[in-house]
């Protein structure tokens, strides 16, 4: 089953990536629509991205954890931690989603100062992920 831990690994890091890179285009999206002297639709990067390459990502990787959990039974103190940790990841997934909406909408207001919250709550989840995988503190095994 190393096929298992390699597919979860390798989402996570696309997921983790896709987590750092939607801020960026979220700011070049915005700065586009506003710059811009008519309505026209924003570019469709944005949403094709977090559609086609970060939300499956995310579910690939939190399927395959999940896998990894029941088949090996892991079970310490440091994944309960951990996935307190994911859940921060989907939260900040989750907000750059309802934040391309937004600018899809045109509703600028306050998107640069989500941006860069949900920018922080996701490099915390990525880091305290990274921190608890490798450290396993609180190891009850």
């Amino acid at each position: 089953m190393p096929w298992l831990k390699l597919l979860h690994i390798a989402a996570l890091v696309i997921w983790c990536g896709s987590l750092l890179y939607l801020p960026a285009l979220l700011s070049q999206a915005l700065q586009l629509r506003k710059d811009s002297g008519f309505a026209q639709g924003t570019p469709p990067i944005p949403r094709f991205f977090y559609n086609s390459v970060a939300t499956p990502a995310a579910l690939v990787s939190i399927a395959s954890g999940t896998l990894l959990f029941l088949v090996y039974g892991i079970l310490g103190g440091w994944l309960i931690i951990k996935l307190g940790s994911v859940v921060a990841m989907v939260a900040a997934h989750g907000c750059f989603g309802w934040l391309i909406l937004r600018v899809e909408k045109g509703h600028y207001r306050w998107i640069k100062a989500a941006n860069w919250a949900a920018l922080c709550v996701a490099l915390a989840g990525i880091l305290s992920v990274l921190i608890f995988v490798l450290a396993k503190p609180l190891d009850w095994s």
